[in-house]
């Protein structure tokens, strides 16, 4: 059921066809003064035809928003992240998850500037991404009307999306009339596929669909290898270059892409509560994981990275649901940046065939103990026989338990 009393909506709006639709549906459904907002968070794509694909739809120049959120994107969000160490199911680096609440948060802002009452997005009403763009919207302004066209119309095959198109002049490319034989969603920390030919998961993922890394097969014979430098838990410099937050994780998708790396074929379970088969290719974002945990080896305490490990589950759930505004969130971002605050120094990674191996690290703040560690004698803050008052201690509570089964005979 729609609400006539919607003024003013800003649609997240990708220039696609299905997101032409939806803004052609709220102008005639909801007979609104509609709002464009298209975000390049690296995706790959030009915004431009977007611009004029809404002028050609009836937007006025002066509701048009596009703006390049690349830096802001993996400075305030992807960085943030990656400190967590954070990995959904213990593989999946959250690419799209994380670009969530940075556009819905800039549809309020937009919403908050030119005054309107609603927001809509593109998300299906089976996915995830539905609940991510709505909870940050409510989030971030409690009032706002949320329009989700996918489960209000009546458009339900692709047949009907094209012939609504056709009714209103929408244009369609040549190779938008056919069923997709699978949906993608990029930016720069990542592009995920899925739907159709991926659907079945005891398929291997086909060689077409994968578009941001060669087959690890087809990669360099000859491995790669590249320094990482760290401060405060975030990367700054790519052999030794200092670079911007957007450029690092740009240059270290370059290496990533040519040496077949961060490939992720994964059933996952969503939070609307089935099953879903994706391949995902985070190339950079998995070099980054792998030098931050790296670097945090030899910086962290025990307990800290202990517990760390212990909330990353929790962590990474909150963001895949699409809490990133939530309390809980906040409170565990400040644990986790509380704990990088000596994380920093270098971490030296071969690249090769797929693969991310880590070959060095070397910190100022360091807690690794050569003399410590050594089997040699002469280390002076460990006795060896300290070990055996420490053994029987721990001991205790097991050597109790023995007893009491052997007394019954267990």
């Amino acid at each position: 059921m729609t609400d006539t009393r919607v003024k003013k909506v800003v649609l997240a709006y990708s220039g696609g066809l299905d997101t032409s639709i939806i803004l052609k549906w709220l102008q005639t459904t909801y007979q609104c003064e509609v709002v464009t907002f298209t975000a390049d968070l690296g995706q790959g794509e030009e915004l431009e035809p977007a611009r004029q694909k809404a002028l050609l739809l009836g937007i006025k120049p002066e509701n048009i928003f596009i703006e390049d959120l690349r830096e802001e994107f993996v400075r305030d969000y992807v960085f943030p992240m990656f400190r967590a160490n954070a990995a959904y199911e213990g593989v999946y680096l959250l690419g799209t998850s994380i670009a969530r609440p940075l556009i819905g948060k800039k549809l309020i802002e937009i919403a908050e500037k030119v005054g309107a009452d609603a927001v809509s997005h593109g998300a299906t009403g089976k996915g995830n991404d539905q609940v991510r763009f709505e909870l940050t919207a409510y989030a971030l302004k409690p009032d706002v009307h949320v329009i989700a066209p996918w489960r209000e119309w009546d458009l339900r095959s692709r047949e009907q999306l094209i012939a609504f198109a056709e009714q209103h002049q929408i244009p369609i490319a040549k190779d938008k009339r056919g069923e997709a034989p699978f949906s993608t969603d990029a930016n720069l920390l990542h592009v995920s596929s899925e739907g159709k030919v991926l659907e079945d998961p005891a398929q291997e993922v086909p060689d077409y669909v994968f578009s941001r890394t060669v087959s690890p097969e087809d990669a360099p014979d000859k491995p790669t290898y590249i320094t990482i430098d760290f401060n405060k838990g975030d990367a700054v410099a790519v052999d030794g270059v200092s670079l911007s937050p957007a450029k690092l994780l740009t240059r270290l998708n370059e290496l990533g892409r040519d040496n077949g790396i961060g490939r992720l074929d994964l059933v996952e379970n969503r939070f609307v509560g089935m099953k879903s088969r994706g391949m995902y290719e985070t190339p950079g974002g998995t070099i980054l994981h792998a030098a931050h945990r790296a670097i945090e080896s030899i910086t962290l305490d025990r307990g800290a990275a202990h517990l760390k490990d212990q909330l990353m589950p929790q962590y990474a759930e909150l963001i895949y649901n699409g809490f990133w505004f939530s309390p809980e969130r906040e409170m565990l971002q400040a644990l986790i940046d509380k704990s990088q605050e000596f994380v920093a120094g270098q971490v030296r990674l071969k690249l090769y065939k797929g693969g991310v191996h880590v070959v060095g690290r070397s910190s100022p703040y360091s807690l690794y103990d050569q003399d410590l560690v050594t089997f040699e004698e002469g280390a002076v803050a460990y006795d060896h026989r300290d070990a055996a008052g420490f053994i029987r201690l721990n001991a205790l509570r097991l050597r109790t338990l023995g007893q009491r089964k052997k007394k019954l005979g267990l």
